[in-house]
């Protein structure tokens, strides 16, 4: 099992570092498909039943709601939208134009899918694909491979060394009742070590230590809360994956549940401080 999870943890890398790396239309096809395969994941974990897309284990699949499918769609027209003009308010039309469509197809099928469902497929939607999206908006930017770097200290960084002191030093259960072997020590020193390596990667390009330092501190402590939201969500559905996409770690949401929520808090403070 642990050699499992190191290669495939070694093949991720590859795979994420090379598309980051050549940048451009590579970048923008993996995000999509990251996006794509953690919608379905999402929408999977969160309905249950022939309204939401049933799961039937004679066939091993599930098929896929009316709304869900339009997720798909939007998910793929605002990728195509943000490689074309990558500005902040064509990213507003994109999420009021969703809003919209999601109102008429609640309209149009009612009372198919009640309202909380539809809200929670355009919730889904903001939270992977549009999340997703901000490791896109940050690599077109002209130290594009370095803030994305950011997000990575600020999550896979952060939560390696968060589970290292929370196992040498952890005393206080950060969350006792979501996540009962996370501590207050374990998310500190998260943070710090996220701080130390933002800092020895500014030492290294000779670019300001300060300024890393506290975009990967602060990321990192942003990070740690959307581990423990998709944890909730799996808590809440009874579940231990997301998915079985990447062999020993679970699907998409898995190991990028961190980095959700870190890619647009590091491009909001990189626009703010860099």
């Amino acid at each position: 099992m642990l050699r499992t999870r190191v290669i495939s943890a070694i093949v991720l890398v590859l795979i994420l570092g090379t598309g980051l790396y050549v940048g451009g239309l590579v970048w923008w096809v993996l995000l999509l498909f990251i996006s794509l395969v953690g919608y379905r994941e999402f929408c999977t974990a969160i309905f249950s039943g022939d309204e939401a897309g049933e799961l039937k284990p004679e066939e091993g699949v599930r098929n896929p709601a009316v709304p869900e499918v339009m997720g798909y769609v939007l998910t793929i027209l605002y990728y195509v939208l943000i490689m074309a003009k990558p500005y902040g308010i064509y990213m507003l039309y994109a999420m009021t134009g969703s809003v919209i469509l999601f109102m008429c197809i609640f309209v149009l099928l009612y009372p198919r899918y009640n309202s909380a469902m539809i809200m929670q497929f355009y919730f889904g939607l903001l939270y992977i694909p549009f999340m997703i999206s901000f490791l896109y908006m940050l690599r077109i930017r002209d130290k594009g491979i370095i803030e994305v770097i950011f997000v990575v200290i600020s999550s896979w960084i952060c939560d390696t060394f968060a589970y290292f002191t929370g196992r040498l030093l952890g005393r206080h259960r950060l969350a006792p009742v979501l996540s009962p072997k996370k501590s207050v020590e374990g998310a500190i020193g998260g943070a710090v070590f996220s701080g130390i390596f933002g800092g020895l990667l500014a030492f290294v390009i000779h670019d300001s230590i300060p300024i890393y330092a506290l975009v990967t501190f602060i990321g990192a402590i942003i990070s740690q809360f959307g581990d423990l939201f998709a944890s909730g969500i799996k808590r809440d559905k009874g579940i231990k994956d997301y998915g079985h996409l990447i062999p020993g770690h679970g699907g998409i949401l898995d190991r990028f549940d961190s980095i959700i929520i870190t890619a647009p808090i590091i491009y909001i403070l990189c626009n703010t401080l860099l």
